[in-house]
């Protein structure tokens, strides 16, 4: 009995393991599909999550939380899947109304992912990426440490990779040109102290 007692502890935790492995492929897929809508942002997500976990785990988050983090990041844009194809990829500037709908997307986001039990805990990134350390951003205009932490690391992230990859609207900025940004928005975008480790990390050739 007690080595039936191992084996079927031995089979569920292999169970378990093969169902993880296939949440996280399916969200991984859900990603790629997300980037592919725009050919100018594939690959974003994989890359914009690598880092968000890279400097997550340097500024001590506990390993558990890096999961929910990384599946945040990689959904972070779910909720443009709701936006309409004629705002999402304008090629200029978005006009005022145009402007309201796409800042809906972290609450299409909310609404979309608080329904998957699994994913709730990595709701934090895809809701609160476009709040700001100033209290300037949306959708709710959340100020300083009232955003959480993984939200903060990620916007930081986001932005550098956004400025340096190509867009309809303009060419990639150099790495340079976009780590000047970062510092000059440290304190103002962004938290000052995830730009200081996010620094760090590139500068060890991230």
């Amino acid at each position: 009995m007690a080595i039936e007692r191992i084996l079927l502890l031995r089979d569920l935790q292999e169970a378990n393991t093969k169902l993880l492995k296939a949440y996280d492929e399916t969200i991984e897929a859900l990603a790629r599909a997300i980037d592919m809508r725009d050919a100018e942002t594939y690959g974003h997500s994989e890359r914009v999550a690598n880092l968000t976990v890279q400097i997550a785990k340097a500024m001590g988050i506990e390993k558990e939380q890096l999961i929910h983090i990384r599946r945040g990041a990689l959904l972070h844009d779910i909720g443009k899947l709701a936006i309409p194809d004629r705002i999402l990829l304008k090629p200029g500037k978005l006009d005022e109304e145009e402007w309201k709908i796409m800042k809906m997307h972290p609450l299409y986001a909310q609404e979309m992912l608080s329904k998957i039990e699994y994913l709730k805990s990595a709701l934090d990134i895809p809701l609160y990426h476009h709040e700001r350390w100033d209290g300037n951003g949306y959708p709710f205009g959340l100020k300083g440490e009232e955003i959480p932490l993984s939200a903060r690391i990620f916007a930081v992230v986001d932005v550098y990779d956004a400025l340096t990859s190509d867009r309809p609207y303009r060419k990639a900025w150099t790495k340079q040109e976009a780590i000047e940004y970062i510092k000059n928005q440290s304190g103002r975008q962004f938290d000052p102290k995830v730009v200081e480790v996010f620094l760090k990390i590139l500068e060890q050739g991230a």
